[in-house]
């Protein structure tokens, strides 16, 4: 019997692990500018080692309305920069973004953002009926265009998507393939190569974690 003991201790223990190890959700990592790779990284940020935060923007979605930071207060939402007559990579990526979009439709909580990395070329109609064509709401999907240098700034030095240098100019061009997903308190929590299955279904499950996250607060 004394021997059966200590065995029953061990087990007992490693039981406890076990379902403290099932039963706890996964969190998400919140990154900040020093803990990602320095090459997406504008050079003048790249020292941040905390309280990042997507700052103000000013932008104009498909229905010609002005889209500012406020209309992702108290949202989880996805960002990505891509352009209408991109013939590479950026098909997939809406292909992609569009699964994204249609798991969590009915979901108050989360919403997307696409920025246009060709504003001269990506009008409100533009964007307008390439929206149109995917069957997307603008209360869910907002696709913006604006000030170049803006959208720039915010792909390089807001959300690390772009691995380009440069300065917004005319001659300046981001091309990209990452997503983005940014929590409720503006901080981002996760980068996703849009144009992959398997690393989409991994943002998918992300933003299930991230939302149980905020369920247990």
């Amino acid at each position: 019997m004394k021997k059966l003991i200590p065995a029953l201790i061990v087990i007992a223990i490693g039981i406890t692990i076990g379902y403290f190890m099932i039963d706890k959700p996964k969190v998400l990592k919140v990154y900040n500018p020093a803990d990602i790779n320095p090459d997406l990284v504008d050079e003048s940020v790249r020292s941040v080692n905390k309280f990042h935060r997507v700052g103000s923007f000013n932008l104009t979605n498909q229905d010609g309305q002005e889209i500012s930071e406020k209309e992702y207060e108290d949202k989880i939402y996805v960002t990505d920069f891509f352009f209408v007559t991109c013939p590479t990579i950026c098909p997939k990526m809406t292909q992609q973004m569009n699964r994204v979009y249609d798991e969590f439709e009915n979901n108050a909580d989360i919403s997307f953002l696409s920025h246009t990395v060709m504003p001269e070329a990506d009008s409100v109609p533009v964007l307008k009926k390439y929206a149109t064509d995917l069957g997307v709401s603008a209360d869910k999907w907002n696709f913006v265009t604006g000030d170049k240098k803006q959208i720039y700034n915010l792909a390089r030095k807001t959300y690390f998507a772009a691995i380009t240098e440069g300065d917004g100019g005319v001659n300046d061009f981001v091309h990209t393939e990452n997503f983005v997903l940014v929590d409720k308190q503006k901080r981002l929590r996760g980068f996703y190569d849009g144009t992959s299955k398997e690393d989409v279904d991994r943002l998918i499950v992300d933003i299930y974690a991230l939302l149980e996250e905020y369920e247990e607060k």
